[in-house]
């Protein structure tokens, strides 16, 4: 099943099974819009996600996301997990975040497993920067400087 939410950053397509919610995308201004039927009504999993996608959006109090199911590695799970933990607001480095994982990893292999997050906003990859600068995100530095502001992140 599939949804599409508008954000302010623009069309989040959402895909989820009958038990959990798959991927969330930001779709590029250039992606053609996907045509969808409402399945929102049929569906508990996309009616929690674009229910908490709205709050995040109107700054409302976040209710529980629903049940996330990400494909990827044992080791990106791992990564995304840790990176659920990372408060609203708050940031952390690709280094402070290896050093979470149990056992310790790469700040390198740490960015590559945020990088192919699938879930996004659900799994806060935007909260993740550089030792230094704000690092880089899969849908561009923009938006992840405005998901900080609007986070009211301290930027440095």
């Amino acid at each position: 099943m599939k949804a599409l939410f508008t954000t302010p950053l623009g069309p989040v397509l959402l895909q989820a099974s009958p038990t959990a919610l798959q991927s969330a995308r930001l779709l590029h201004p250039a992606d053609p819009l996907p045509v969808l039927s409402d399945d929102t009504r049929h569906s508990p999993i996309l009616r929690q996600a674009t229910a908490w996608l709205s709050a995040y959006f109107s700054r409302a109090p976040l209710p529980p996301q629903p049940n996330l199911l990400p494909q990827g590695t044992a080791y990106s799970r791992r990564v995304w997990t840790v990176l659920r933990t990372v408060p609203y607001g708050q940031t952390l480095s690709y280094g402070q975040l290896a050093r979470l994982l149990q056992p310790a990893s790469s700040p390198r292999a740490v960015g590559q497993a945020v990088g192919r997050n699938p879930l996004f906003l659900f799994i806060p990859c935007h909260r993740v920067t550089a030792a230094h600068t704000l690092g880089g995100f899969a849908y561009g530095i923009e938006a992840k400087r405005w998901l900080l502001q609007w986070e009211g992140a301290a930027l440095g």
